[in-house]
């Protein structure tokens, strides 16, 4: 056998089991030719390979980015429609690509049940092998220590026994797991490190299952409140709603809550004018047992009740209007949430008169009347009518007003902010013209051949848009992401290495003692740690006066140590 080669094995053994990493075949050959079972047992080994598992996790990643940017059904409904309403052309695209629904996909499933598969079977062999590692001891010294990256020598007059027990007594008060395998001691320190790699890898899988239990087990719906109306848990009173497959309506958290006043603050000058200062949703809430109580909810502090969640999500404002019949008779009253369209608030929706109102003819007949909201009207001859400020300095209601058949008794869903006029007729002013009109708080649009009055009374109400969610795997989600955070800190500062000392008796009698160190990667804090093992145990066992004299003569001699 070559020197080289001697080397190259010196080198191996002394690293063998530096790490628990599969050991890649990288003698070539090609492909198995065992047929069937071959080559499911190579699918296995590349799917369970690490490589595989950051491909994958890579492309999990990667995949929730439409899902951060893109609407999705399981948060907005109605930004996805209203998506879809802007995007003829890539609203059916992205249907097809289920881009409206990423986390609920067939192929974001597949790569998370996938991904899976692969941490498992990754981590499974590599837990059974660093228990065995940890079972055993650390490896014999290499028959040529001068070969390893860090490496120092002297020559003492202590016995070897003497600087072998020494070595031992040092190694162990350092923390390494030492013990004396012939002529030297082998020791090794470092485990954290493999420690870490696994509590990243099994903390991956803590947080694939919570994603998933959140996923089979969460409820989360809308819902719009008006100031002075509440909300109860109950699946009837969402605005819309989705679950998890495995999610029962009984497990909904019995609590309700009234929404007592809504307050936002806004920059009143400089260049962040108009910029939220303030959103808070002052609510009374009561669990199952009756007692009522008082919280703030603000944005990013939602409040929690028996494991659900009530996020503040938007707000508008709900005009509050009266409208009366020819005879006077008031038919409809209330607050009217409109929704808003720009940053400024500007808000627009429709006023539905479904039941009350008769014609002249005393026929029945519904009404409706499209809004456009200003809380901040510029006034008339100030360009177009959006609001200039979010806040209510001047509200502004621009109304048109239709009657007949609104379409909402035919047992179609309908959006409560759009106004179908297909089987409805305009009212027309005296020039033939859709009649319209702007309001104040306060005043009242009288509609033509004496059908009847809306006021837009001084009233002006705010609404607040609240997300309740129940996602059961929040908690373990989070201590899965800590585990992470720490493992993986552990793994990449955290060196694992190995150090032999060996003391054998030479041709003169001296004792000839030989450190050497080598760690799983090159790092230049081995080399510091050896030097300062080296001037400990030096300190027990000196270098001998003869062996000084020789190094002053022929300090060449000396060039490897």
């Amino acid at each position: 056998m070559s020197k080289t080669e001697t080397t190259e094995r010196d080198m191996a053994e002394a690293g063998d089991q530096l790490s628990t990493a599969p050991k890649e075949d990288l003698t070539g050959g090609g492909g198995p030719t065992l047929g069937v079972i071959g080559w499911i047992r190579w699918f296995w080994r590349q799917l369970t390979s690490m490589r595989v598992a950051l491909i994958l996790l890579f492309l999990l990643s990667l995949g929730a980015i439409p899902g951060s940017l893109i609407p999705q059904n399981s948060v907005d409904d109605l930004k996805v429609r209203s998506f879809k309403e802007q995007h003829d052309v890539l609203a059916p695209i992205y249907d097809r690509l289920q881009l409206f629904d990423v986390y609920s996909s067939v192929w974001f499933s597949a790569i998370y049940i996938l991904l899976f598969v692969s941490l498992i079977g990754c981590i499974v062999p590599r837990t059974w092998q660093f228990v065995g590692q940890l079972r055993g001891r650390p490896p014999a010294a290499p028959k040529r220590l001068t070969r390893l990256p860090a490496y120092t020598t002297w020559r003492t007059e202590a016995a070897p026994e003497e600087v072998r027990d020494a070595a031992l007594a040092l190694l162990e008060k350092r923390r390494f797991r030492a013990h004396t395998a012939g002529d030297a001691v082998a020791a090794e320190k470092g485990y954290l490190r493999e420690v870490g790699n696994l509590v990243f890898h099994i903390a991956l899988i803590v947080m694939l299952v919570a994603f998933a239990v959140g996923q089979l087990f969460k409820s989360e719906g809308g819902k719009l409140i008006v100031e002075g109306d509440g909300f109860s848990n109950t699946l009837t009173q969402y605005d819309d709603f989705t679950s998890g497959s495995l999610f029962s309506t009984d497990e909904l958290a019995p609590f309700s809550f009234k929404l007592n006043q809504f307050t936002g603050t806004y920059e009143t000058g400089g260049p962040q004018r108009g910029t939220p200062r303030t959103f808070e949703a002052d609510v009374t809430y009561s669990r199952g047992d009756g007692v009522r109580k008082k919280s703030v909810i603000r944005v990013n502090e939602p409040l929690e009740v028996d494991g659900s969640k009530v996020y503040l999500i938007s707000h508008g404002y709900a005009p509050v209007v009266t409208v009366k019949d020819g005879t006077g008779a008031t038919v409809f009253h209330g607050a009217v949430p409109l929704l808003p369209i720009d940053n400024n608030i500007t808000s627009t929706g429709v006023i539905k008169v479904m039941d009350g109102y008769r014609d002249k003819t005393g026929k029945k007949v519904q009404l409706g009347f499209p809004a456009f909201f200003v809380p901040t009207y510029a006034g008339k001859g100030q360009g177009q009518m959006f609001s200039q400020f979010p806040g209510l300095a001047f509200p502004a209601l621009n109304l048109s007003a239709y009657q007949g058949d609104l379409r909402v008794d035919g047992g179609l869903p309908q959006n409560v902010y759009q106004l179908d006029t297909s089987k409805m007729k305009p009212f027309k002013d005296a020039n033939g013209e859709i009649f319209k009109k702007t309001l104040i708080p306060g005043e009242t649009m009288t509609l033509p051949g004496g059908a009847g009055s809306i006021t837009f009374e001084k009233d002006i109400k705010e609404w607040a848009s609240f997300k309740i969610s129940q996602q059961p795997g929040n908690g373990l989600a989070l201590a899965g992401a800590v585990a992470a955070i720490a493992g993986l800190a552990g793994s990449l500062f955290i060196q694992r290495r190995r150090v032999w000392v060996r003391a054998v008796r030479g041709d003169d009698g001296t004792t000839v003692v030989e450190m050497a160190g080598l760690g799983r990667s090159d790092s230049a804090k081995l080399p510091e740690e050896l030097a300062d093992l080296a001037a400990t145990l030096h300190s027990v066992a000196p270098t001998a006066p003869e062996a000084d004299a020789e190094a002053e003569e022929a300090p060449a001699e000396g060039a490897e140590k």
